[in-house]
């Protein structure tokens, strides 16, 4: 009998249960997507108990679509969006707010507040971050002081904090019945709380957030049992052995796991991640330093990170906002309708810049506008712009490291988009490279669990799991991606100084 690794991977707009076999391969699947609560200009929200419930159905559509029990699965990994951020009652298991989402950009003002002492990178040489709406640390001061009751309830150790792969552990363990309150590294160091060299929280940061540490996760590592499914699911008994927040999880789906070794997600948003090893490096270019992995009780492992607010997101915004396609997958064929981008530039700038610019003040443009202009240059300056956005980053890389990149190895959704893959090296000038299994995600979590229960033996068996499906070679000259890449840059500055006081 075939046995199975099930990855829970809870993205943005949806989550998703993959079983996946032993060559690493998809056995059966199952997706849902959420609500999007958008309050007002900025702010972004989840409902945690639609994700939680949303979880479980589709675990149990994907052992269903598999025609399988729970003994034929070993483990249960989970990857995560993030920063999102949720803050719960340790007994009854209630959220006391919904979840405020990573692209959230309402904590600018607790931002300034402490950055007023020290600047933006007050605590950065400890937490590898600056100071931004992003974190999930200034999620939690918010609700402390927004929501009547939570700061009262926090101080009373009535309250838990989790990113919603503390939210789904506790739930999946027991939740109120004994659940297990744990994160593992990495979705510890995007909390602006965790030391980077000692893998703990940082007690001095949280006095300066006036969070109570009660309130917080025991730091974990992201392949180790954590506890057992609790008797009323159809997973009962299974062990959850990993955790990786979704972008270090498809880092490790895959298989970069050594120094220089890298990949670029393409979601909702966008994030390079470059591994470091067990160094830790910081960036003087705009980018973060996180955590990559840690397996068991071994050393952490280090990476450098570019994170990008929006990319597949500007798709949706075209398709639901603006109603310029029907569905997501339309815009490769309007974008194929024209030559080029007819000298259009998107800046998509929708929460500010994240990296490398790290600007909250920016907000989107369109600029390049003429009569000729039709919707498939929209659509292609769309595309484009994901992968301008990406060019930057890895610009950034390259300036922190002193490696050049010799191919970029791709994931996520936007992937599938041939147009989009094309660009990405033309406008790099190295090969970009698809795999086989591209849901990388959700794989990065099945073998952090399958490593856990030696369902696999080490990282050597995952790297042969790792097989190319496609690559794209670049095929414009130096001159052309150099005059492409000044003409975005000048269309990003566009974009600066939008939000003052006058300007929500």
């Amino acid at each position: 009998m075939a046995e199975y690794v099930l990855a829970i991977d809870q993205g943005t707009t949806s989550s998703r249960a993959i079983l996946f076999d032993h060559d690493g391969m998809i056995a059966s699947s199952a997706q849902l997507e959420h609500q999007q609560i958008l309050p007002r200009a900025g702010w972004v929200e989840h409902d945690p108990m639609q994700i939680w419930q949303n979880v479980r159905e589709v675990i149990g559509r994907a052992l269903g679509r598999a025609d399988i029990t729970r003994h034929d699965v070993r483990a249960v990994g989970v990857a995560n969006q993030r920063e999102t951020t949720v803050v719960w009652s340790r007994t009854t298991g209630e959220p006391v707010y919904n979840a405020i989402v990573w692209q959230d950009t309402r904590t600018q003002p607790i931002v300034d507040r402490l950055a007023a002492s020290g600047g933006v990178d007050r605590f950065r040489k400890t937490v590898g971050l600056p100071l931004t709406t992003y974190s999930a640390g200034t999620k939690i001061a918010w609700i402390l002081e927004n929501v009547e009751g939570a700061r009262a309830a926090a101080e009373a150790g009535e309250l838990l904090f989790g990113t919603i792969d503390s939210w789904l552990l506790w739930n999946l363990t027991g939740g109120p019945d004994g659940g297990v309150h744990a994160t593992d590294v990495t979705n510890a160091s995007r909390t602006l709380f965790m030391d980077l060299e000692s893998c703990q929280w940082d007690d001095g940061i949280l006095a300066a957030f006036d969070i109570p540490r009660s309130m917080l996760p025991e730091i974990r590592s992201s392949s180790e049992r954590y506890g057992v499914v609790e008797d009323s699911s159809p997973l009962r008994r299974v062990p959850v052995a990993g955790i990786l927040g979704d972008q270090q999880a498809a880092t490790f789906g895959q298989a970069a796991f050594a120094a220089g070794e890298s990949k670029n997600t393409y979601g909702t948003g966008n994030f390079l991640i470059v591994s470091t090893g067990e160094q830790i490096v910081h960036s003087r270019n705009g980018l973060l330093t996180t955590l990559g992995y840690r397996l068991g009780d071994g050393r952490a492992h280090y990476a450098l990170e570019g994170s990008i607010a929006v990319t597949g997101s500007l798709v949706q915004w075209l398709r639901d906002n603006l109603g310029l396609i029907a569905k997501s997958s339309d815009i490769e064929t309007l974008a194929d309708s024209v030559d080029d981008n007819g000298g259009v530039y998107i800046v998509p700038a929708f929460s500010g810049l994240f990296a490398p610019y790290w600007r909250p003040d920016a907000r989107g443009a369109i600029v390049g506008l003429t009569r000729f202009v039709t919707k498939g240059h929209i659509a292609r300056a769309a595309l484009e712009s994901t992968a301008f956005q990406s060019a930057e980053v890895i610009e950034a890389v390259g300036a922190d490291t002193g490696v050049p990149l010799r191919e970029l190895r791709v994931d996520g959704g936007m992937v599938a988009n041939d147009t989009l893959m094309q660009f990405q090296a033309d406008i790099l000038g190295v090969p970009v490279v698809r795999p086989v299994v591209a849901e990388t995600t959700a794989l990065g979590a099945a073998y952090a669990a399958g490593l856990a229960v030696g369902f696999w033996n080490d990282l050597g068996e995952l790297s042969a799991n790792w097989r190319e499906d496609r690559r794209w070679e670049p095929q414009i000259d130096d001159a052309e991606r150099a005059r492409r890449m000044r003409l975005w840059k000048k269309a990003v500055t566009r974009t600066f100084d939008w939000v003052d006081d006058d300007v929500e």
